[in-house]
């Protein structure tokens, strides 16, 4: 194990939020908050704890698997612990609990919300919400490997425990450079959306915010009602870039390299596509009779079904009010997520199809003994070794899922409520239904049940393992 350069990546991890929370404080000035203070406190608590983490650099500069995952999950952990002490200091939310609940809901892109009335948050609270988000859904260790000193391929041990789906390809032979790839992407479709809704008469502050929960796929809005007070120009805005960004990036990398053919072939993206258009047709017929129009049925049946899919958790209408079939649906969707590569959470469209795949090749096998079908994506044969961490994959998150559902069940609230808070956090996608509906939040389940919670958004985050291997002894020895 390499301490020195676990401390190393820490300290850039801690350092680089305190420079982040600039951002935040700026919003304060401009809005003359009191709570500008909080932020400056935490800003400067944040460099001079980083720059003493970060002053020497480690003579050993390599690190492996263990030291990727260890520092991933530590950095996530970190991260949410100062991000949330704005909030504390300041009393806007008083409770520890809650203020961390309410930062690793942000950081993780969950949407998950202990608080009741948010527009009672200060402006620059509101951006700190919303910009954690942002930080979080490309993945703050990808940001810091755009300006971490190289170490051969040693990097892409921190973009593989990090970034979501079963595998992780490098666009370009250097990882810095696939770093800065998916970053400028991020930051240019960001930039994008927040054009498009300013053109259609949203305020500056609301466009910035929305946007990066968007990009994000978290979901925090600023607004008691999430987005549906905005009009429906700025609904099918934030629709069609909630899908948008539920597609595998590096199938932007493609077009951008104008390998359309590439790009348009690609499996999952199809199939990703495939099931949000299935899903809208079938719940617009099933929810028409609760609109004017067959049209306002089809628009709030996209949100819907782009806000859950991608799990970013923005809502225009309570959907536990619709029929069951269309609670079905969603809560299905729930589970699948987005593609591989994405900002989005959930078990990931890529693992879905590689499953579906296991058992049609299992049947062929039952049919024909003697003839071995291999399992491919985009004409690659899946190898073994991915199948083997899928299938693990799955069972953990079977595990995990199964454990939180029964230790959150203390609390004694109905089925439908635990289910669906454990889905929602586990898959990062903030509401669920009946108490933890779009109208709900989470604030009524107790502190054990909320760190229970809090652990499921991390574990969804990062995708298990990394957070996992805290608890394994071996991980820690120094060899």
């Amino acid at each position: 194990m390499n301490y020195s350069m676990l401390v190393y990546i820490l300290g850039s991890v801690i350092k680089i939020e305190g420079i982040f929370l600039a951002l935040p404080s700026i919003t304060a000035v401009i809005y003359q908050e009191k709570c500008l203070w909080a932020f400056l406190i935490t800003m400067i608590s944040c460099l001079a704890i980083g720059i003493g983490l970060t002053w020497k650099k480690p003579s050993n500069m390599a690190f492996y698997s263990k030291e990727g995952f260890l520092a991933v999950s530590l950095s996530w952990v970190f991260l949410s612990i100062f991000g949330c002490i704005p909030f504390v200091i300041s009393g806007e939310i008083s409770s520890f609990t809650d203020a961390l609940f309410e930062t690793i809901s942000g950081f993780t892109t969950t949407g998950a919300s202990i608080l009741s009335d948010v527009e009672a948050l200060s402006k620059s609270m509101l951006f700190w919400r919303s910009f954690t988000h942002w930080i979080g859904g490309m993945g703050v260790l990808v940001f810091i490997l755009t300006i971490l000193p190289a170490s051969g391929g040693h990097h892409m041990y921190l973009m593989k425990a990090e970034s979501p789906g079963p595998s992780v390809s490098k666009l370009v032979p250097r990882v810095k450079q696939t770093a800065r790839i998916l970053y400028s992407i991020y930051f240019v479709m960001t930039v994008i959306e927040i054009v498009l809704l300013l053109a259609g008469g949203m305020q500056l502050f609301d466009a910035v915010t929305l946007s990066m929960g968007t990009a994000g796929t978290g979901g925090f809005g600023v607004l008691n009602d999430s987005v549906g007070s905005y009009t429906h120009y700025m609904r099918n805005v934030i629709t069609i870039f909630m899908i948008l960004f539920g597609v595998n990036f590096n199938v932007y990398y493609l077009l951008m390299c104008k390998k359309w053919k590439q790009a348009f072939r690609v499996e999952e993206v199809r199939t990703y596509l495939g099931i949000i258009l299935f899903s809208i047709v079938v719940i617009t017929f099933n929810v028409r009779s609760f609109f004017p129009s067959i049209g306002e049925a089809f628009q709030q049946a996209a949100f819907q079904v782009g806000s859950v899919i991608t799990t970013t958790g923005y809502s225009t209408v309570d959907f536990g009010q619709w029929p069951q079939l269309s609670q079905s649906i969603l809560v299905l969707l729930m589970f699948v997520g987005a593609c591989a590569g994405s900002t989005g959470g959930g078990i990931k469209v890529s693992r879905i199809l590689i499953m579906v795949k296991s058992i049609k090749r299992e049947l062929h096998t039952m049919a024909h003994a003697r003839m071995r079908m291999k399992i491919k994506m985009d004409d690659h044969v899946v190898e073994q070794e991915t199948l083997r961490s899928i299938y693990v994959f799955f069972i953990c998150w079977l595990v995990v899922f199964a454990g939180s559902m029964l230790l959150v069940s203390v609390d004694n609230f109905d089925f439908t409520t635990n289910f669906t808070a454990v889905a929602a956090t586990l898959n990062n996608i903030g509401p669920g239904l009946s108490h933890v509906g779009p109208s709900g939040n989470f604030g009524d389940f107790s502190l054990f049940s909320k760190y229970v919670l809090m652990f499921d958004m991390l574990v969804g985050r990062l995708e298990i393992f990394p957070m996992i291997a805290l608890f394994h002894p071996g991980i820690w020895r120094r060899q």
